[in-house]
């Protein structure tokens, strides 16, 4: 706050600043965040608005040290399962970045420490919902999470509702079904509502209108027309370069010379909308094997021991703190945007880089960081907790049939990790197999994972019937 006064701007920002200020439903994104801008404006201070997404990063560690802590992890444990959300200057700098991922990334978090909680009510339920519903408003990709929250909800295990068996056992697989159920519709009917506005507005059924443009995108990394073989409609998208000759897949959006923005009509219109997504699924159709390594190379990407370069050194460079300001904006909804953001601050939005704060922050982003290796360590945590635990009981019980039904967990405590594990898994995946990869996409995944290791390698009581078994 005192290097950089008094946010960092990015390209998105203008256009989320022009829909807080003339609410409508955005093409490309939905519009969660500009309702949050839309909240603080009352204030007309972008600085007011990063202090509160420093604080929504502080409230997460604070959310993960907690959880890991009700959970019976040692303090040590829940204490550098909190430190990555905490410390990290890549996760700092984009708290301080006027984008929607810091606002995302607490939303799903608070979803998933409610979801985990031992006996789950309907009214924790509905909340559950309603932050889904928040999360995928604020970031489409937050729209898979319905499906495995509600899965972790009507799946978890019997002995949560009921331990004993006959009746108690149904009514608790009822309750788990209503809680369910009570989830999905909390989320669904916010997103409906939703949905009902974009269609007022654009006449176009969805939350946004750029799926289509996005998929494509994604899929001129591998799409080979002597495979797919288009019609003439299609045809017209085609990009006779190779593959690997071929530029970062976002080009394919933003570029003056991509096939599909050479076309009449905003890139983001209806038929353009259509007409690209065609094209992708016909890509993935005939080349499915090649999408699928495709989207794998894409993953890889956030495992990386460094910070390569991509998709380019102009937005590279927005997730590193400056040495000096960035110039104003050249594209004209980025010049509209910048003139509304104007409005809502009541005077100059430009960044201030003061010394010695900022170069202190600049110095330190150079050495605190996780690695993307060492993500993908927290990720391997949980299953190879898991795989040591069926070993262990294999050596005791003799053999590893008898060890097999002590897998899927029938107890919540041994349980309890896979939900924080599987949401972080779907919010790297998701953004590599629909749209591509990016930086500030891996952050919000990175709080969930560390919680899921910390709980699932933590000490825990034997319940009797284990101790029955190996004996």
């Amino acid at each position: 706050m005192l290097g950089f006064q008094h946010a960092l701007w990015f390209p998105d920002t203008y256009t989320y600043v022009v829909t807080a200020m003339r609410p409508s439903p955005d093409l490309v994104r939905p519009a969660g965040y500009s309702f949050f801008l839309l909240l603080l404006r009352p204030f007309h201070s972008f600085g007011l608005v990063v202090f509160v997404q420093h604080a929504l990063g502080v409230a997460m560690g604070v959310l993960v040290y907690a959880v890991a802590r009700r959970l019976r992890a040692p303090r040590w444990a829940a204490t550098l399962a909190a430190a990555p959300v905490l410390l990290d200057a890549y996760q700092i700098e984009l708290e301080h970045l006027l984008v929607s991922d810091t606002l995302f990334a607490f939303l799903v978090l608070s979803a998933v420490c409610l979801g985990i909680s031992r006996r789950p009510r309907w009214r924790t339920a509905c909340a559950i919902g309603l932050l889904v519903a928040a999360a995928t408003l604020t970031r489409s990709v937050g729209l898979p999470l319905i499906i495995v929250i509600g899965a972790w909800l009507l799946l978890r295990p019997a002995d949560l509702d009921a331990g004993e068996a006959g009746e108690d056992r149904r009514r608790g697989a009822r309750g788990r079904a209503v809680r369910a159920g009570v989830m999905a519709a909390a989320a669904l009917i916010p997103i409906f509502v939703y949905g009902g506005w974009f269609y007022a507005t654009h006449q176009r059924v969805g939350l946004v209108g750029a799926n289509g443009v996005f998929l494509y995108a994604r899929t001129m990394s591998f799409a080979d027309c002597s495979v797919m073989r288009p019609p003439p409609d299609l045809a017209r998208l085609c990009d006779p370069r190779p593959p690997s000759l071929r530029p970062p897949s976002q080009e394919y959006i933003w570029a003056a010379d991509s096939p599909l923005v050479r076309r009449p009509g905003i890139t983001f219109s209806s038929a353009n909308d259509s007409l690209a997504g065609g094209f992708a699924l016909l890509a993935i159709r005939s080349q499915p094997l090649e999408y699928v390594g495709s989207v794998l190379s894409e993953l890889t990407r956030t495992f990386a021991w460094d910070r390569p370069v991509y998709p380019d050194a102009e937005i590279y460079a927005y997730y590193e703190f400056p040495e000096r300001p960035p110039p104003p904006p050249g594209r004209y909804p980025a010049r509209v945007g910048a003139e509304a953001a104007k409005v809502y601050e009541e005077g100059e939005i430009g960044t201030r880089i003061v010394e010695p704060f900022a170069g202190v922050l600049r110095a330190y982003q150079d050495v605190v960081h996780l690695p993307g290796i060492g993500l993908l360590a927290v990720l391997l945590i949980p299953p190879g907790a898991v795989l040591v635990r069926l070993v262990r009981r294999a050596r005791r019980s003799g053999t590893l049939r008898d060890a097999i039904p002590g897998f899927p967990p029938h107890s919540w405590k041994r349980a309890v990790w896979t939900l924080p594990w599987a949401v972080a898994l779907v919010l790297l995946v998701t953004p590599a197999a629909v749209a591509e990869f990016d930086y500030r996409y891996v952050l919000p995944a990175l709080p969930l994972a560390t919680l899921a290791a910390v709980i699932c390698v933590r000490p825990e009581e034997e319940r009797p019937e284990d101790t029955q078994a190996d004996a």
